[in-house]
């Protein structure tokens, strides 16, 4: 029997999500010069899932789709009104950050089954969208990014409509504001109903400018470079010269990148800061020990590997984010290694509190990993990248197929073994004794295109 069922009453809910942080920038995770005793602590006391995965996007604007998968726990062409490939500049259109509106999002489907559901932070899919989620919120950022003090930030509309001249402009820092609005929720919180809480940060996005406390604690000449650190990116991956690329001098220096990596890391300790507000509050109001916590990130990003700087790519880097849940019915200090997607996340909170689960959902819970029942949710991971890049992997062999469109990108083909090259430096494509490795990895990707219907197959004319 779980404890939330001894108790007759299904536990509480804070979910918590950071914008661009990646697998690797935790000290649980192995990282050895960030500072995150906050979230360390969650991984001790509860789960810490070591290889999750997003999907990807048809945007440079990754946070819209990933945000959206992560919602409806559908792929990444089903999650979003469109489908097709979508510029940085069109996604400035409202109409295209929206979640599809046949998929109910998780916290519409806890707000039907009696929860209160509250918001703050960054919602990035829609004010639709979150009016139909939230029954509830405060602080609220429609948009992608800003500058962390001064963002146009909305009190909640409950006819939600969120008029962008009803917007009032911040003076606090975005992390500490967002952390602000979820700490008095909690303290002020007297409901019988179970509860709701979706945080989500706009760090360690950029503009990276921490308070200078915070900064001060990683001098960036101290900053190791990436193993996988190059001055460029060896090829011409179909989106080289995006917004994010311009964000550093090319070829990449060595010191710029350091700085780099001192400015994320003195956002993601900042955070964690503010987690901890968070965390504390549940604990003065008594509210810990039935509140299962959820920590992830949307998408990871580069900042040097490969040359590259932002997360419009298919590497590790870019794809591989952090998970760990905290809380009754979990187990406590245990890490879970199999392969799972974002889009898993929906219905294995779901299985947690015994909350119907929509048909609309195509996500694998992953409470039998937890439980040791099963190795993994799934065979493969999947992603896409526009109409120029794809990825499979099975956790140890990834491929990514790149494709030329619109005069930019390479038709070619990369095959990395991750057991032994984890940084995705060594490209055995070419290795006549990865010929079979290659093969298979290359039917599998096809498979799911096919399964998904991705878009790039009609316009290519591909069916396999």
């Amino acid at each position: 029997m779980r404890e939330h069922e001894a108790r007759g009453k299904k536990p509480n809910i804070v979910f918590i999500i950071a914008d661009d942080h990646r697998f690797d920038g935790i000290g649980a995770y192995g990282n050895q010069v960030v500072q995150t005793p906050v979230l360390d602590g969650l991984a001790a006391e509860g789960v810490r899932f070591a290889s999750i995965y997003t999907m990807g996007g048809q945007t440079a604007a990754l946070c819209v789709p990933s945000r959206a998968c992560l919602l409806t726990g559908t792929n990444v062409f089903r999650a979003t009104v469109t489908e097709k490939e979508v510029t940085l500049e069109e996604t400035e259109n409202p109409q295209l950050w929206a979640i599809n509106p046949s998929c109910p999002t998780w916290p519409e489907v806890y707000q039907r089954e009696g929860y209160r559901t509250f918001g703050t932070g960054k919602w990035h899919n829609g004010n639709g969208s979150f009016a139909r989620s939230f029954s509830d919120g405060a602080n609220i950022f429609f948009g992608g990014m800003g500058e962390h003090i001064g963002l146009p930030i909305h009190d909640y509309d409950p006819n939600g409509i969120y008029d962008s001249d009803q917007a009032a402009t911040s003076e606090k820092f975005s992390t500490e504001l967002f952390a602000e609005a979820a700490v008095d929720f909690i303290q002020q919180y007297k409901e019988e109903e179970p509860f709701v809480l979706y945080v989500a940060f706009t760090a360690p996005h950029d503009p990276r400018t921490p308070p200078q406390a915070y900064l001060e604690r990683y001098p960036s000449e101290d900053m190791p470079l990436p193993g996988n650190f190059m001055p460029e990116h060896p090829f011409d991956n179909g989106e080289l010269h995006v917004r994010d690329e311009q964000l550093a001098s090319f070829p990449r220096k060595p010191e710029e990148v350091r700085r780099h990596l001192a400015e994320y890391y003195s956002m993601i300790t900042h955070m964690d800061e503010q987690i901890g507000r968070i965390v504390q509050a549940l604990e003065e109001t008594n509210q810990r020990e039935r509140t299962i916590i959820v920590y992830t990130a949307d998408h990871g990003i580069a900042l040097g590997q490969h040359g590259l700087m932002g997360k419009q790519s298919l590497y590790e880097h870019s794809l591989h984010i952090p998970l760990i849940m905290q809380g009754p019915g979990l187990p406590k200090g245990k890490e879970v290694c199999g392969l799972g997607c974002q889009i898993d996340i929906f219905p294995t909170l779901c299985e947690l509190t015994e909350t119907p689960l929509p048909r609309t959902v195509e996500g694998k819970s992953m409470v039998r990993m937890i439980s040791g029942e099963a190795m993994a949710a799934r065979k493969n991971v999947f992603a896409a990248y526009k109409n120029v890049q794809r990825m499979v992997s099975d956790g140890r062999w990834k491929l990514i197929r790149y494709f030329r469109s619109g005069g930019a990108g390479t038709n070619r083909t990369q095959l990395f073994d991750l057991y032994n090259d984890p940084g995705e430096t060594c490209d055995l494509a070419e290795d006549p004794a990865k010929r079979e490795q290659l093969q298979r990895m290359e039917h599998e990707l096809l498979a799911w295109q096919q399964s998904v219907e991705d878009p790039i197959l009609h316009e290519r004319g591909e069916k396999g």
